[in-house]
């Protein structure tokens, strides 16, 4: 669902926390820089990402004020919301498009 929020346009902030043995599971046998699908195809930090410990009230509040109040935060969001629809469109096929990113990020991890 994140990658339609941000293809909305919709600013947001990725929320993650398991149980701790999952998640230590998950840490070991998958090796991604991001969870978020717009963060893999961006390959960069577009949307924060609160994981497990990251995940508290304080940190959540912290980050959605920003995204409410922060105008050079909410500007460059949409800023790389327009790169990610661009470099989705490309030759018109946004679902094609998301599809090679995603199998070429999951056979070199990159």
């Amino acid at each position: 669902a994140t990658l339609e929020t941000a293809l909305f346009g919709v600013p947001e902030v990725v929320c993650y926390k398991g149980s701790n043995i999952s998640y230590q599971i998950a840490k070991r046998l998958i090796r991604v820089k991001y969870i978020s699908l717009v963060n893999l195809i961006m390959d960069k930090p577009v949307v924060k990402e609160l994981i497990q410990q990251e995940l508290t009230p304080q940190n959540l509040k912290t980050e959605l004020e920003s995204l409410l109040f922060d105008q050079v935060r909410r500007s460059a969001l949409q800023a790389d919301y327009k790169a990610l629809r661009e470099l989705l469109s490309a030759g018109g096929h946004a679902s094609y498009n998301a599809a090679r990113l995603i199998d070429i990020f999951m056979k070199t991890g990159k």
